[in-house]
């Protein structure tokens, strides 16, 4: 589904990515370990258009991304979620989730015109599948900057999976929740892929839970791949564990 060739970036004097290379099967979750500042961030910015590499090739599906706008991305089956929550805090859980569905949208002048209302039941069915699905019912019409953390995590989540994407990219899923949230997280990201039959990519410092639900794993350090493999094999890399716990 997705395949990275020696792909490269630059900021200034530092190499942010270094000749980076992976593949994705479909239906596979990739998991990308490494400590802050490795670059892993930095390689979503790439694949979802918003930094543009300096080298290398990224294929989706067989095509190049390279060059593409965000929502050209967006409309090729990639969506995203965010390290920093990066929803609407405003607006109410509802009208978050159907704006993941923006580019499903068809223009019709007619309908407008009219008040016709067609379309937008429409892709409300889809939202309300999802609130169903992330067990937002009980937030679906407050604001979320009401909402708690977690429950802010899944409504990202869920704005994500709206586009309906082919490849879906998990930037810390389970970043700042309780232990119980953690578990009832990586138990949902299990049930997306069954569900929505989705590649995922996974960036996680729960090395716990990302071995747990990665099928296979990648190591970053200072933008190289240092590693990669089943998830037991990745960690017991001695330049795995040099780069998280330093020398001995």
């Amino acid at each position: 589904m997705l395949e990275i060739k020696d792909l490269s970036i630059d900021f200034g004097g530092i190499r942010a990515l270094d000749r980076i290379g992976l593949e994705v099967k479909e239906n596979e979750i990739l998991a990308i370990i490494g400590p802050n500042g490795s670059g892993k961030t930095t390689m979503f910015n790439c694949l979802t258009g918003i930094y543009r590499p300096g080298g290398g090739e990224i294929l989706f599906q067989g095509e190049s991304l390279l060059g593409l706008s965000p929502d050209k991305i967006a409309l090729r089956g990639i969506a995203r979620t965010f390290q920093n929550l990066r929803l609407f805090m405003n607006m109410s859980v509802l009208d978050n989730l159907m704006l993941g569905r923006h580019i499903h949208f068809k223009k019709n002048i007619v309908a407008a015109f009219l008040r016709l209302r067609k379309e937008e039941l429409r892709h409300r069915e889809k939202v309300e599948e999802l609130i169903d699905f992330l067990d937002l019912q009980a937030y679906r019409k407050s604001r979320v900057a009401d909402c708690p953390y977690g429950i802010q995590k899944r409504i990202e989540m869920g704005r994500a999976l709206a586009l309906e994407p082919k490849l879906l990219l998990l930037d810390e899923p389970i970043s700042g929740l309780t232990a119980e949230e953690k578990e009832e997280a990586a138990y949902r990201i299990t049930e997306i892929r069954g569900r929505f039959k989705v590649a995922i990519i996974l960036v996680e410092h729960d090395l716990k839970i990302a071995s747990r639900l990665a099928d296979t794993m990648v190591a970053f350090s200072h933008g190289q791949k240092i590693a990669s493999g089943k998830p037991e094999e990745v960690q017991r890399n001695k330049d795995v564990i040099h780069a998280y716990l330093g020398e001995e």
